[in-house]
């Protein structure tokens, strides 16, 4: 009876471990019992897991890679120190990516051992090869990496780690066309004053051996510490050997103090210094990707302009050796060297002189100023003020703890802002070039149409556009011909424009022709930031009328107009905008170099441009020419238009662009755009300093004084006096 109770309880045992898995079935034995059927589970893919792991590590996943790992390799380290491990690897080898992949698999129904090649692509070492194996175990239904740390590398077995010693070269240098050197490592000085302790006696001879030093007229220097409450005010910085001139009158003065430092250096103060750029230190977030690319933890980078873009040519190539160390901290051995490559030196296509005498036509004022060959596209200086001293970015320098947060945190100055392509602007009436040229364009109209420029314009109901005679309690200028419109820069004849334009051409026909200009659409300068601008279709009559007067929601960036200011000279081709010469590496040989690139023509025929060249004749040289008082006197062939740009605030922009047919064969024609911010109008303001422009370019120095000047460069604050021009 025992027996048929036993066998009787054995059977049911084996017929409800059947039961548990519904998708067995089973068949009746002859007996009439069931009989038992056994499943096996599928083994994971564990090359799919491999290959996985590898691709983790490849996209520098350590986190990922560390969830794959066995509980017991877990245990044995903390993810913070594998994720170290991993980071401080990729960082000694400057690693590039991995090539990896599985050559050989062995299974067992818990563990596998996959044997597979890692090729380390470095930045600095080139491949490195490695053979390996990788044990992993089923947990949980998964394969799980039994991890040691020759999975790293097979020669970091046992606690050894890489090193790397590199040794980066001196930075490149920035020069200009003619080889005068812009930016270069070398030995400074720092200067600055404690203006408690000048003295009275000796403030003269101060300020003369200051302004030499760091560029800057002596009303400027003056005014930078003279009502200072600080104890030390930084003046700026000169080279080594500039100090050395001088040492001993800089080391007789009371209340000048000088702190030698050796770093990167901007002579002058920083010469275009929104192009030139700044340098930076690396970000704590931005460690790891600069280490692999092969840089040292505290080095410098270029943060801005030229600086930023050069980085590969400036920066060279290290000298760097690749060590296993022992956990001892002794080198077991070395891996691999690398020799260094000297950096390449940048040539900008500036002149050092003119584009410092650029940058000083623009004191006193917001704005920008940019010079072009009309050409070849080639820009010749490129100013924006106000300025900032590229030196004080550099920790080095003892002048950074005082000057540095005054650079970044003035928000509305906006320093480091390049106005010449950053900044865009309403065009105002420098605009009525585009007008008159769709104009022209449309069959509507000839250089000799006649309209009568009144005071106001009255033609579209609901709207009254005031003429600037208007405005100045003048007479109108009566009965002009299209091309005199341009010369008297008549609203009224524009605003007609505008509106005829739009209704009979169509809603875009004018928005086309500027677009068609090179406006709304970046100039590809390519090496700088550049705003694109906006040109927008005019949506009504109101838009349309201010629109041909260059007002509306339309933007601007002065290099858009410089460029197509030099292809009104050169008889329409639109050349893209280059300020690299050429690139060289250490043995002079070129790597890269200037040639001129087109890359438009203006939308209109020679008879056009013939027209457009005429008016701009008129605007400088004939009696009623809104620029004609200004160039009284210069003896250089220019042409021009005259720009009052009304902004949201109560003072215009003022506008002047031009380009000199002087036709001389050592100085190519420019042409040359000027934009003062808020500065009132363009006959007053921006036409003086663009004929202070071409004084420095054709005589090398200023012939006159601007009517707000004392002296050259010892400005009155520009006031908002009446003027016959807008």
């Amino acid at each position: 009876m025992k027996k048929i109770i036993t066998l009787l309880f054995i059977v049911f045992l084996v017929s409800a471990c059947t039961n548990k898995n519904p998708s067995a079935t089973s068949e009746p034995t002859s007996s009439g019992l069931p009989t038992p059927v056994v499943t096996t589970i599928s083994t994971p893919d564990v090359a799919a897991a491999v290959n996985q792991f590898l691709d983790l590590w490849n996209a520098s996943n350590y986190t990922g890679m560390y969830a794959m790992l066995s509980q017991t390799s877990k245990d044995a380290i903390s993810e913070s120190d594998f994720v170290t491990l991993y980071t401080d690897t990729a960082a000694a080898l400057t690693l590039k990516n991995l090539d990896a992949g599985i050559v050989s698999t062995l299974v067992n129904p818990a563990s596998a051992k996959v044997g597979y090649e890692v090729n380390y692509i470095t930045n600095l070492f080139g491949e490195l090869n490695r053979n390996m194996e990788m044990n992993l175990v089923i947990e949980s239904g998964e394969w799980k990496v039994q991890w040691q740390e020759g999975l790293v590398m097979p020669e970091l077995e046992g606690g050894n780690r890489l090193a790397a010693n590199i040794q980066a070269p001196a930075r490149g240098d920035i020069n200009d066309r003619l080889g005068n050197t812009l930016v270069t490592e070398t030995q400074a000085v720092a200067l600055g004053v404690i203006p408690s302790q000048i003295s009275y006696d000796y403030e003269n001879v101060l300020l003369d051996v200051l302004s030499v030093a760091v560029n800057k007229p002596r009303n400027m220097v003056e005014d930078m510490y003279k009502f200072s409450t600080e104890w030390y005010v930084p003046i700026g910085e000169v080279s080594q050997a500039g100090f050395d001139l001088h040492a001993n009158t800089f080391n007789a003065l009371s209340g000048l103090l000088s702190n030698p430092y050796t770093s990167r250096y901007y002579y002058n103060g920083g010469i275009a210094p929104q192009v030139l750029g700044y340098m930076r230190s690396i970000f704590p977030e931005e460690i790891d990707q600069f280490t692999r690319k092969g840089y040292t933890r505290d080095a410098q980078i270029g943060a801005a302009g030229i600086e930023l873009w050069a980085e590969s040519y400036l920066a060279g190539t290290p000298a760097a050796d690749l060590y296993v160390v022992k956990p001892d901290g002794t080198y077991a051995t070395r891996l691999a060297s690398v020799d260094p490559k000297a950096p390449d030196t940048v040539y900008l296509t500036f002149d050092k002189d003119f584009q410092n005498l650029v940058q000083k036509a623009l004191y006193g004022f917001s704005g920008a100023i940019v010079v072009m060959e009309v050409d070849t596209g080639r820009i010749l200086a490129m100013a924006s003020s106000p300025e900032f001293d590229p030196n004080v970015m550099i920790q080095q320098n003892y002048n950074f703890q005082y000057a540095y947060n005054n650079v970044i945190s003035n928000t509305e100055d906006a320093p480091l802002w390049n106005r010449a392509i950053q900044s865009a602007y309403p065009l105002g009436s420098v605009f009525k070039l585009i007008t008159a040229a769709a104009a022209l364009e449309s069959g509507l109209y000839e250089p000799t149409s006649m309209y009568e420029c009144t005071s106001q314009y009255t033609e579209l109901a609901g709207f009254v556009g005031d003429d600037w005679t208007y405005e100045k309690g003048l007479p109108p200028s009566g009965n002009l011909t299209l091309l005199e419109g341009l010369m008297r820069s008549c609203n009224p004849w524009f605003y007609h424009l505008g509106l005829d334009l739009y209704q009979k051409m169509g809603a875009t026909y004018l928005s086309d022709m500027a677009r068609g200009f090179g406006l709304g659409s970046a100039t590809g300068i390519g090496v700088l930031q550049e705003d694109a601008g906006s040109i927008n279709d005019p949506q009504s009559d109101g838009d349309a009328v201010q629109m041909g007067i260059g007002q509306g929601d339309m933007l601007v960036t002065p290099i858009q107009v410089v460029d197509f200011i030099a292809a009104i000279a050169n008889g329409g081709t639109l050349y893209q905008p280059q300020i690299i010469e050429k690139i060289t590496s250490l043995d002079g040989s070129e790597i890269q170099s200037f040639k001129p690139i087109v890359r438009g023509t203006l939308p209109v025929s020679q008879d056009t441009i013939a027209a457009l060249q005429e008016g701009m004749r008129m605007v400088v040289q004939e009696e009623k020419g809104t620029a004609h008082a200004t160039f009284i006197g210069m003896q250089t062939p220019m042409y021009g238009k005259t720009g009052t740009a009304t902004t949201s605030i109560i003072d215009p922009h003022s506008w002047f662009a031009g380009y000199t047919d002087a036709n001389l064969p050592d100085k190519p024609d420019i042409a040359i755009v000027v934009i003062a911010e808020n500065a009132g109008d363009g006959s007053k303001y921006a036409a003086p300093i663009f004929r202070r422009v071409i004084q420095d370019y054709f005589v090398g120095e200023p012939q006159s004084v601007y009517p707000w000047e004392k002296d050259l460069y010892i400005t009155n604050t520009p006031t908002q006096e009446e003027t016959e021009t807008p």
